[in-house]
């Protein structure tokens, strides 16, 4: 079987878990934390880094630090991962899902612009979505599959009505947009090191945030709010949210070969792109001029009438020739929680969900086995020209 996406641990793992072994510090302190975290904030130019136990906790974190009170309403991508939605559901907050754009699948932008300016109104509050009555206090961008969402337009419009912006970074660690790292394009950012992403610690996230309130209160929360270690005081309900040691001792082993498996997911991408570029019915991913993806999980879009098959048969042609492939996920106005959220759009979200496909892109993927995909996905009708 050619796996869809698995970690390569290749580097220094094997050393820096034998110290944490060697010198007992497996848990929540230890010398790797405060190493990680200084090297990671380091390789994206953050000024802090507060490291989690996943991603889904470091989201929670920044929404925390950022304020978000029950009853506010955050803008978030429609089409993504549940992860950032359930956080919303954590503060007592809701959700209002803003449909992808068509060319890079990103949040759309001109619909957050439409329902900023059209649907909402400022009070003395701050700004309220007039259907609701709900306060909207920030914008939640998720940067799918490796690629940046387009933030000018969306930072200017928070500045504009007064709201703050979180990127969910948590598919695009190595992503720019006009030449800066996501995570670090506003007042926080979010990373996830599971054991699918481009570098893992196992389980695993990180904060970044050049607000150094936002850094300290982050920290704080993450180790359960105590103010006094040795006597075990508190000062609010906090969590245990702390990665642990021997976790980011992996996590360092990791950063160290970041750069490199960067590269092999754009080669990745590279061949696959010109295999596929004459393959009727199908659509390679695309990337933005002003972006910079990383490619984190190979997409295609499969059109039923030109290709032969729609994505959900190639799926299981894939798997009967021991190839796991995946769908994007299920859009989140369609996910039963959220089926009573508002949702700007969302049609488009649908179609992407119907008719795309990730493809093996590890970066550890062989030739021979990429090879092995390519044949697949041509063999259904397509004759592959000389040199391909």
């Amino acid at each position: 079987m050619i796996p869809l996406s698995v970690p390569a641990i290749h580097g220094n793992e094997w050393d820096y878990v034998k110290e944490c072994l060697d010198t007992n510090w497996v848990s929540s302190a230890g010398t790797f934390v405060g190493r990680f975290e200084m090297e990671f904030a380091h390789y994206v130019s953050a000024p802090h880094a507060i490291s989690a136990v996943n991603g889904t906790a470091a989201l929670h974190l920044a929404l925390l630090a950022a304020g978000v009170a029950v009853g506010d309403e955050v803008l978030v991508s429609d089409l993504t991962f549940i992860a950032p939605i359930n956080v919303i559901r954590y503060m007592g907050a809701h959700p209002v899902l803003v449909d992808a754009e068509s060319q890079f699948w990103q949040m759309d932008t001109e619909r957050v612009a439409e329902f900023l300016e059209k649907d909402c109104r400022q009070e003395k509050g701050g700004l309220v979505n007039v259907k609701t009555g709900r306060r909207v206090s920030l914008i939640l961008p998720v940067h799918i599959l490796g690629h940046p969402v387009d933030m000018e337009p969306l930072l200017s419009l928070a500045q504009r009505f007064g709201l703050a912006v979180i990127e969910d970074a948590t598919e695009s660690l190595g992503a720019r947009y006009q030449g800066k790292a996501v995570g670090t394009l506003s007042d926080a950012g979010c990373f996830s090191f599971n054991g699918n992403k481009l570098m893992t610690t196992g389980g695993g996230g990180m904060v970044v945030t050049a607000n150094a309130d936002w850094a300290t209160r982050a920290k704080h929360l993450s180790t359960q709010a105590k103010t006094d270690a040795i006597e075990f005081n508190h000062d609010a309900v906090g969590y245990n949210y702390r990665l642990m040691n021997i976790l980011a001792a992996l996590g360092c082993a990791q950063l160290e070969q970041l750069d490199k498996f960067i590269a092999a997911k754009k080669r990745i991408a590279g061949t696959y792109e010109q295999a596929f570029t004459d393959v009727p019915g199908i659509t390679p991913m695309t990337e933005a001029p002003w972006a910079e993806s990383v490619f984190w999980m190979y997409t295609i879009q499969v059109d039923e009438a030109e290709y032969g098959m729609d994505s959900r048969a190639l799926l299981r042609h894939l798997d009967s020739q021991e190839i796991q492939a995946r769908p994007l996920w299920q859009p989140m106005h369609l996910s039963m929680p959220y089926a009573d959220a508002q949702v700007l759009g969302g049609d488009l979200a649908e179609w992407l969900h119907r008719n795309c496909l990730c493809l093996p892109c590890s970066v550890g993927l062989s030739e021979d086995d990429q090879r092995r995909v390519i044949d697949a996905v041509q063999g259904v009708n397509f004759s592959p020209a000389p040199g391909i």
